[in-house]
């Protein structure tokens, strides 16, 4: 048994020996497999297709604004129950420039 144990741990120090002078270009080999990689799936990935119907769907979804009916009853509500509110919004509107 301990022959065999001997025995492998020289062939594993001699391999790790052997492997120990390459140690810098695998690295080297490793670093740039991996660039490799990802620049090709950024490749793949900026030449997608678009899809035009969603992008049309989110731009016409921001292009129009939409206000809730309820705030907009209620605004009118408290517009009109407002005597000095609407004074105010009245004698600015026929002449604004008086104090």
């Amino acid at each position: 048994m301990k022959t065999t144990d001997q025995s492998l741990n020289s062939l594993l120090s001699n391999t790790m020996h052997k492997i120990g002078r390459y140690v810098g270009v695998l690295i080297f080999l490793l670093f740039a497999g991996s660039y490799g990689f990802i620049i090709l799936k950024m490749n793949t990935m900026s030449t997608a297709a678009v899809d035009e119907s969603k992008v049309t769907e989110q731009v016409q979804a921001l292009a129009t604004p939409r206000i809730d009916e309820d705030a907009i009853k209620q605004l009118q509500t408290l517009k009109d129950n407002s005597v000095n509110v609407q004074a105010l919004f009245d004698e600015s509107r026929t002449n604004p420039f008086q104090e």
